[in-house]
Order: C-alpha cells, then sequence, then structure tokens
C-alpha cells in the first residue's frame, strides 16, 4: 500500500510538471482611429483607447483576454464587477462579432475591479485586475506659465531622472506641435486635430474630464476667435488663458493617463501607467491616411510576438541579466531592448508570454525627445560592432543592427561542437550580411562583397523605411514602418528606394545575375540564382529528405571543421532571408566557396584568373595522397575527373557551378566506392563549356 501510494505521488508530480494548465490574463484592448473607422461593432460615439488600465472619466474601456498557460482555445468568457466606485452605474457588456471582447463606460472616478472567468477545453480559471479613472491635471511648467499643484511638474520638478524627461520633452515636437500649428501651421488646422496635439481633449463624445476642451470651455478660449493659425496665437494663449497652457501640448497624460487618481493616492504608482503597447501611440498615429505610422508597424513583423520559454533566463545563466548577444530578451522584448539602450540588465526570471512586450513604437523611439530627429533612442558606447569585433556605421539603421546582426563570433565559434538546431548565427543576421563581415572563411580568404552597406547612409532605413507606395492594394505594407520591401499577396515588389541609383527596375526580377551561378543551364535574376545555390549548398550537406539539413548528422562528423564552416553559412544567408539582395556578390561567394569546401575543393585566392589552367599535381609520384589547383576566369559548371591507365573513370573528384578564382583538390588514392585503388599510372581531366585539359600522376604503394 505504501509502495502503491509512492508511485501514485510521483506520478502527481510528474503530471503536474509536464502538463501545463489554463492561464488567463485580462487586456486592456487599444482602439485606434481607424480601428473606430473599420469596426462597426465600435459604436461611433465611443473614444480612442491606448490600452492603459488608467483611463478618462466618461471614456470607454475595451477588455479582452487570452490564455498564456496552454495552448488550449478559449471556449468562453464572462465578465463583470468585483467592485466599482460609489455611484457608478457601470456595467460590462460582451461585443456581438469580437470574440470575447468586452465593454464598459467609466462614469466615475475611482478604482474598477474587473473579474473575468476564462473556460478552455481544459478547465476554467478566474483573475481579476483594477482600472483606474481619472481626470486631467496637465504638465505645467510649460510655455512660460510655471507648473502649479496639481499639475504633473509641481511635483515632479525636483527629482533628477524627471528633471531630464521633461527638458527634453520640452524642446520635442510632441511638446510644442500645437504651439506651432495655431502660430504657423496651414489654413485646414483647426479643431479636429485638437484631440491629438493636446491633453484630454475628447475624441468622439463631450465628457468633462478636464481636458483641454473643457478648460478651454470654462475659460472661454474658442478657436474660431484665433483661426486661421498666424503669429501670435500662442502668447495670446498664455498671456490671456495661463490656466490653459498645461493643457496645450502633448503631455505627459496622453501616454500614462490621466493623473487626478494618482495625484490624490500621494503619488500612488499604480494609479498612473507606463505602458510599452503600441496603442499609446496608435492614439493619435493611426489615423490614415495622413497619420498611417501604426498601420505601417500593424502590418510589420514587429507587431507579432516571437515567444520562446527560454527567454525566462535563470540568475544560474550567464546571460542573465546582461545586454550581450547571448541575451534573448534584449531582442525580443520592448522593455529589454529599451534596458539595453540605457545599459541596464533585465531581470527575465519570471516572464512569460503575457508579461512579454512586443517590438512596440516605444522600443526604438524615445517618445520624451532626443537629440535626433527621429527621437531613436541612445545606445550604449562602443555596442556598434559585430560579434566578430567588426565596427560599423550605419546611420539610423544603427538601431536595426542592434538586433539584425549574427550572435555569435564565427572566428572562434565555428570551433565548437554542433549540440542542437539552435547552434549558428542565430536568426536576423543581416548587418553581418549587408557589410559581407558574417561569413566562415576557407584557409582565410576573404570574400568579395558589395557597396549596399556603405552607398546609403541610413542602411536598413533607406531602403526598408523608403516612403510607401500609395497604390492602393498595398498601401501602408510596404516601405515606412512596416518595414517590408515585398506584399506576396499582391505580388508586389517594392523596388522603390532601388531606382536611385538603379532606373527603370520595376521589380526584384530585374535584377539579373551576369552569370549561372547554381548551374542549371540558365542565367537568372539573382533572387532565383541565390535560391538554387542555396539548394545546391544543401544538397551537398548532410541531409534528410528534400533540402531538409540535418544538425544531428553534421554533429556526428564533430571534427569536419570545413563541415561546420559550411553549416554555420548556410545558415547565415538562409537567415539573411534576403535571397541575396542585401549583398548578391558576396552570398553567392559564400555559397559557392561553402559547396566547394563540402566537395572538397579549396578556394584559394580572390584575383581573377585570365584563363582556365590546370596545374600538374603535387607531389607526383605519390602516396597515399596528392593535390592539384585549377583556375576558373568566369563561373561554369566543372567536372574533374580521374581515369585509369585504360581509360576507365575512378572517381569523379568535382562535378559543380564552380565562381571565378582559383582552387585546391585532393586526391586520396580510392575509387567512386571509396576502396583503395593500386600502384600505376592515372589521368585526371578537368572539363568546362570553354577548357578540357587532361594530365598523366603516378600512385606508388
Amino acid at each position: 500500500m505504501k509502495k502503491t501510494y509512492i508511485i501514485f505521488l510521483l506520478l502527481a508530480v510528474f503530471v503536474s510538471v509536464s502538463f501545463a494548465t489554463p492561464r488567463a490574463k485580462i487586456i486592456f484592448q487599444s482602439v485606434t482611429p481607424y480601428n473606430l473607422k473599420v469596426t462597426p461593432q465600435l459604436v461611433a460615439d465611443s473614444t480612442v483607447t491606448t490600452g492603459l488600465n488608467v483611463i478618462a472619466k466618461g471614456t470607454v474601456m475595451y477588455l479582452n483576454c487570452m490564455n498564456f498557460g496552454d495552448a488550449t482555445a478559449i471556449t468562453n468568457a464572462t465578465w463583470n464587477f468585483q467592485s466599482k466606485p460609489a455611484g457608478s452605474g457601470a456595467s460590462i457588456t460582451p461585443i456581438t462579432g469580437l470574440t470575447w471582447w468586452a465593454r464598459f463606460k467609466a462614469d466615475s472616478t475611482g478604482t474598477y475591479t474587473v473579474h473575468l472567468t476564462m473556460v478552455t477545453s481544459a478547465g476554467s480559471i478566474d483573475t481579476t485586475a483594477n482600472i483606474y479613472v481619472s481626470t486631467y491635471v496637465g504638465t505645467g511648467g510649460f510655455g512660460g506659465v510655471p507648473a502649479a499643484y496639481p499639475n504633473c511638474m509641481s511635483c515632479h520638478n525636483w527629482m533628477p531622472e524627471f528633471i531630464d524627461i521633461y527638458n527634453r520633452w520640452k524642446v520635442s515636437k510632441h511638446a510644442n506641435w500645437f504651439r506651432y500649428n495655431i502660430d504657423s501651421g496651414s489654413s485646414s488646422y483647426g479643431t479636429h486635430c485638437f484631440p491629438c496635439h493636446t491633453t484630454g481633449y475628447d475624441h468622439n463624445s463631450t465628457v468633462d474630464n478636464n481636458g483641454f476642451d473643457d478648460n478651454a470651455r470654462r475659460v472661454g478660449w474658442i478657436w474660431s476667435n484665433f483661426s486661421p493659425p498666424k503669429p501670435g496665437n500662442w502668447d495670446t494663449l498664455v498671456a490671456r488663458f495661463p490656466t490653459l497652457a498645461p493643457f496645450a501640448s502633448i503631455g505627459c497624460e496622453n501616454c500614462h493617463g490621466p493623473g487626478s487618481e494618482h495625484v490624490a493616492a500621494s503619488g500612488d504608482t499604480n494609479k498612473i501607467n507606463i505602458s510599452y503597447d503600441a496603442g499609446v501611440c496608435g492614439q493619435c498615429h493611426d489615423s490614415p491616411q495622413n497619420h498611417p505610422i501604426y498601420r505601417q508597424w500593424s502590418n510589420a513583423k514587429h507587431s507579432t510576438t516571437v515567444w520562446n520559454s527560454s527567454f525566462a533566463q535563470q540568475p544560474s545563466s550567464p546571460d542573465y541579466g546582461t545586454n550581450d548577444l547571448g541575451n534573448c530578451i534584449r531582442c525580443h522584448d520592448a522593455v529589454g531592448y529599451i534596458n539595453y539602450t540605457k545599459n541596464v540588465g533585465t531581470d527575465t526570471r519570471n516572464i512569460t508570454l503575457a508579461s512579454q512586450h512586443m517590438i512596440s513604437c516605444q522600443s526604438c523611439h524615445d517618445q520624451h525627445g532626443n537629440n535626433n530627429s527621429s527621437y531613436l533612442r541612445n545606445r550604449p558606447q562602443g555596442s556598434d560592432t559585430l560579434a566578430n569585433g567588426v565596427h560599423y556605421s550605419l546611420g539610423e539603421g544603427q538601431t536595426c543592427a542592434d538586433c539584425h546582426k549574427s550572435r555569435k563570433d564565427v572566428r572562434s565559434y565555428i570551433n565548437t561542437r554542433v549540440t542542437s538546431s539552435s547552434w549558428g548565427p542565430h536568426h536576423g543576421p543581416q548587418t553581418d550580411v549587408l557589410l559581407g563581415k558574417g561569413a566562415a572563411t576557407f584557409n582565410g580568404v576573404p570574400y568579395v562583397s558589395g557597396s549596399h552597406g556603405t552607398v546609403n547612409p541610413n542602411a536598413c532605413v533607406d531602403c526598408h523605411m523608403h516612403a510607401t507606395d500609395t497604390s492602393a492594394n498595398v498601401i501602408n505594407t510596404v516601405g515606412g514602418h512596416s518595414l517590408n520591401m515585398r506584399n506576396e499577396s499582391q505580388n508586389y515588389d517594392f523596388v522603390a528606394p532601388c531606382q536611385t541609383c538603379h532606373p527603370g527596375k520595376t521589380k526584384f526580377s530585374d535584377f539579373m545575375a551576369p552569370q549561372d551561378f547554381d548551374g542549371n543551364g540558365t542565367i537568372q535574376d539573382w533572387e532565383t540564382e541565390i535560391k538554387g545555390c542555396i539548394h545546391n549548398l544543401g544538397a551537398v550537406l548532410p541531409h534528410t529528405g528534400t533540402d531538409s539539413v540535418s544538425w544531428s548528422l553534421i554533429a556526428a562528423d564533430s571534427n569536419n571543421v570545413n563541415l561546420r564552416k559550411a553549416y554555420w553559412n548556410y545558415l547565415l544567408i538562409t537567415s539573411d532571408n534576403s535571397k541575396g539582395m542585401h549583398n548578391p556578390f558576396y552570398t553567392v561567394n559564400v555559397l559557392l566557396a561553402s559547396i566547394g569546401s563540402v566537395i572538397g575543393i579549396e578556394y584559394q585566392w580572390t584575383e581573377v584568373p585570365k584563363v582556365f589552367a590546370l596545374s600538374q599535381n603535387f607531389p607526383n609520384p605519390f602516396n597515399p595522397t596528392t593535390k592539384f589547383t585549377f583556375s576558373i576566369p568566369k563561373t561554369q559548371q566543372v567536372t574533374i575527373k580521374i581515369y585509369d591507365i585504360m581509360g576507365r573513370e575512378v572517381k569523379t573528384l568535382v562535378n559543380s557551378n564552380i565562381s571565378i578564382g582559383k582552387y585546391t583538390v585532393d586526391w586520396d588514392g580510392t575509387n567512386g566506392r571509396g576502396n583503395t585503388v593500386s600502384s600505376g599510372v592515372y589521368f585526371y581531366r578537368m572539363e568546362t563549356a570553354s577548357f578540357i585539359d587532361v594530365k598523366k600522376m603516378v600512385l606508388v604503394r
């Protein structure tokens, strides 16, 4: 009986460890102006929401939920209030047609505690969340009007970290955009712009929550008395309506939520919000066509969270709390990247899919302003270096390169054995390929590299963030903050950034390769030639099935450094994912050299031979191995075969498309079946479409 109990207990422990269970998270759903426009279920009088849990009185809170504990789908979600402010008549109602969404109108200031019961096929779980409803207090201290309680800067003006933020903000566009436009804006500037250019101006309703519109109404500032924009409007506002000035900017509360409850609670930080959700920016930057940045970002891969449980690195890990290239969260989480820019470690011990932050606007941009026109975050000194020690200067593309580069130093890493499918440069080594610096070399011979990494002052940004095509079927899906160079569904190539240097190109297939690099007998466009070369390398690497390179088979040949180099290069080029367009000549050289290395051809040096040539083998006579060199002045299919004295074929040493260069090949005195051949005279014959030569050698056992 005791043994049975122990076994049952062990099984229970095993089950609890091995099988995940549902876990519920309440999502404060952001709703942008574009969402309101295109989603019928979001009623016309609903306001724009930011995704914060601190919202303005009289506005609508949208709720959603997620299961982050296991893979089971949500089958039901029930919402109610666990508590709400005295006198509130608010109720939570599901939104028909939007799965698991619900809404309520926050009619009173105070704390609303929302309760969710989430059901999946694996069971149900309950959770709660607090929502703080406040009114606006204004930033204060701006435009020559001193901060007065309860303005934000009446309390934060003695804290060094806030003073730094405020000093950067007060000279930024966020602070000065309303001021600039009422003085110098276009004749079309008017009240329809105010919800995004001031603090607390209601979007689609009229509610007194002490925002700019409410204060303007109280003090008698009416835009029609000042329009159209003209010099002196701002000075008049400050002089005659000084209490309106704290609300006459894109201030603290636009991004952190209204502050009256925060102030009333003596600065309780739970009642003001710091969010890395892109919806905070989307409240204004998602109003196509004039303000499409959020819409573009939503079409980018950055808007999709990439999660892996390995991100929760434990203190025993050497990467925990560091920001080196081995730290996953540095590039897979907004807070992780922001901490990297500040040279601060990130505690990821308890991170889950629910607490991970996608790569949002705030990841790359400091909304408080910075010392550059794009508000890009400053980055640690000395960080502009590849893993292999190569320094780079890519303008605004430096931000992209922080994550889009190899995580390992190829010079030393190829000496480590392959132990798992994660061995290699990791995903996204685009900077290495762009600069032509990240591939493993053979015999120390460098590769030819193109100029894409130097001709564009901002590198990645100049091409991937070029102004979007405004055609109706692709607008905001290519270029801009979408970062995309292709719209697959429309079969559309975004070549506008290329046309400055390559006029007349209308699609990527217009970029023709100069030679038949993949050896299929046809000169094709660069992308097709590169895809063919990738296929050819995959075919000569140990693989299972078609084009399925096997890391475990490569691991089994543990002492073959050249095999690991070729595998590294395969992973580097496939992970770059540009099909050679980032650096075509470099890419094709890396692939062809890697193919040659796997099949026993060693690339010797980079000068271009003038003629085809086949050297005499050395040593000669030989035992047990010999080698010879051959020269290729233009890329061609090359075969080199061994024949015996009777003219019978013994072995094929080379049968591949070879790029320009000089190469060495070995023969170890074996036939095509791997058996040792006898002493005697043998011939080796090299043949290309333009050249044939035969030479004699002697094997002495």
